[in-house]
């Protein structure tokens, strides 16, 4: 399993294409900085991918560790010489920045004598001969995976980018757990692309909190967790679009509690007893404002200080009134591939990093220009 997900999110990391998120595909703690307020032990990072980049189980059959060694340091720059001469060759050829290239910088560098490093620049089409020798596991890898995804998607060009900075011996592993590798990058390939229009007009339908026009040329469709630190970013980046665009787009809100989060599905079912009172974005942003409490406790104090009927709003938690409405908004979310929260769609297309609002104001004002 860590084999071929370490592939995966190798390769979109290195495509920017797996932002932070809280996934339900893994239960290690997030390795991005998280807001103050939130436990960081309390979610799961989507390097996960998703892919990451949020919806892709790891096969059950990969191997339990990944046989490769970790990456090496950097070698330090050697002075002025044949043996830095030499070392550069063979770098341009195996790839500046990779293992391999690394790994020749450090013997190069500090263990051959000029005499030697001579020697080798004489005869260095020998070298590169081997070096290519050597990456012909990870072209095989990369000819093989781009012919099955398709040579125009955006996953085989991340594909023909990133492979080649992994070192053989990681190519021959992923070539050996091929179909395993394919499945989860054509599950990434299927999130690239919009959603059909019946699926999109069905996660914005009315039932759900929105604000904007209904008839807007864009709509964007957030789904969320309360108890995600990175969904509170993602917060931020939506009362940023309801101060810029509340006329011009029409965005609609989608519970999506995780199942490792005790309290979100709970917080989601507040949230609506609050907007059943038309008081949900003030809930939700109280909310986000205080992950660390979230109890039952803390929902009706939050209830009380934005003046809602306690009474409604106790029975509504009591009699789990919107218990199925969170739980249908969780099947609706699996319906078109969402695994982690935040996840934001803009007119159908997945949002490659929701937590940026400067990327989000791009494809938003990207959509209403076309």
């Amino acid at each position: 399993m860590k084999t071929i997900a370490r592939f995966v999110t190798s390769l979109a990391v290195g495509a920017i294409a797996l932002a932070p998120a809280c996934s339900s595909r893994t239960t290690e703690a997030p390795t991005t900085a998280e807001p103050a307020q939130v436990e960081p032990a309390a979610d799961a990072d989507q390097a996960q991918a998703n892919p990451a980049e949020g919806d892709h189980k790891a096969p059950e059959t990969a191997p339990a560790a990944d046989p490769t060694p970790a990456p090496t340091e950097e070698a330090p720059k050697a002075a002025e010489g044949p043996c830095k001469d030499y070392s550069d060759r063979l770098c341009k050829e195996a790839g500046e920045g990779t293992e391999t290239c690394n790994a020749i910088k450090t013997v190069v560098n500090d263990l051959l004598p000029p005499a030697a490093c001579e020697a080798g620049l004489k005869d260095i089409q020998y070298t590169v001969s081997k070096l290519g020798d050597m990456r012909k596991g990870c072209d095989e890898l990369v000819g093989k995976l781009c012919k099955d995804l398709g040579e125009d998607t955006e996953t085989c060009a991340m594909v023909k980018r990133e492979t080649p900075k992994f070192p053989p011996e990681r190519c021959a592993q992923f070539l050996k757990q091929y179909d395993q590798v394919l499945a989860d990058l054509q599950r990434m390939e299927a999130k690239n692309k919009p959603l059909a229009a019946e699926q999109l007009a069905k996660i914005s339908a009315d039932d759900a909190y929105s604000f904007g026009p209904k008839d807007a040329k864009v709509t964007v469709v957030e789904f969320s967790d309360f108890q995600c630190p990175y969904c509170s970013r993602a917060a931020n980046v939506v009362e940023q679009l309801k101060e810029k665009y509340s006329d011009k787009v029409h965005f609609v809100f989608r519970h999506f509690p995780l199942s490792f989060h005790q309290n979100a599905h709970l917080a989601s079912q507040a949230a609506m007893a609050a907007n059943e009172q038309g008081k949900f974005f003030e809930f939700h942003s109280k909310m986000f404002e205080n992950q660390r409490a979230l109890e039952r406790a803390d929902l009706e104090k939050y209830a009380t200080e934005l003046g809602l009927d306690m009474d409604k709003f106790k029975a509504a938690l009591d009699n789990g009134t919107f218990k199925d409405a969170v739980d249908a908004d969780i099947k609706l979310g699996e319906s078109v591939a969402v695994d982690g929260t935040p996840t934001l769609f803009i007119n159908g297309k997945r949002a490659a990093n929701p937590t940026d609002f400067t990327a989000v104001q791009a494809m938003i004002d990207a959509a209403l220009a076309n």
